[in-house]
């Protein structure tokens, strides 16, 4: 099993509250409250359920540390633009997906939903590069904890959209999706809450400007 299915068994247990009220920090062994924090693990690509006091420790983004805290920062860009043609050239086969990046790769990857749950695309770098030279605001991501998740337009859809989150919300948003899932295309349930998550999320966002 890789990383990023891991994360989501994680999540998506987490949410749906399968872990029950015995479930304890992954630092210090204390009894979770829920809502709870995490952190990540940038040697394994490991998401870890832990306790404000543990989560307060790697909160410090700029310090070289191996665990990093999942910050609450969520950004809304709404002059973003994207064509289906500049889509298509980063090799990703649906309209949707969130990217990230990778520090111990150095470099941006991206992951995209399905019935299996998170699915990688290897990028393109030079078209990703491209997307980020049109639109500078976009390079505020936090390596590793932050993550863009940008859905192109469709039918019913004027423009793209794109929102900054924390990577545990693209994470659980694509485990979400992945239980929800019917037949070839995913089905109404997934469809519905795809246009909810979105409204909450964007609604949930602060403008996000040039850096």
């Amino acid at each position: 099993m890789n990383a990023s299915l891991r994360v989501l068994r994680r999540i998506v247990t987490d949410r749906s509250g399968g872990l029950g009220a015995g479930e304890r920090c992954e630092m210090c062994a204390v009894p979770l409250a829920e809502p709870h924090q995490h952190v990540v693990n940038t040697e394994q690509r490991q998401l870890m359920c832990v306790c404000r006091s543990c989560y307060l420790l790697f909160a410090d983004q700029n310090a070289a540390l191996r665990y990093r805290a999942v910050p609450d920062r969520y950004l809304v860009f709404p002059e973003f633009t994207i064509s289906q043609a500049e889509w298509d050239a980063m090799e990703i086969p649906v309209g949707l997906a969130f990217f990230f990046r990778n520090s111990a790769l150095g470099r941006t990857v991206a992951f995209y939903p399905g019935p299996a749950g998170a699915t990688e695309s290897e990028l393109p770098i030079p078209q990703w590069n491209s997307v980020l030279l049109r639109h500078p605001e976009l390079d505020v991501l936090v390596p590793d904890v932050e993550a863009l998740l940008i859905r192109v337009p469709e039918r019913g859809t004027p423009r793209a959209t794109c929102l900054l989150l924390p990577i545990d919300a693209c994470y659980e948003f694509v485990g979400r999706m992945r239980l929800l899932w019917r037949g070839f295309d995913g089905g109404q349930q997934v469809r519905r809450y795809l246009e909810e998550f979105f409204a909450a999320a964007a609604a949930r966002a602060q403008p996000g400007g040039a850096p």
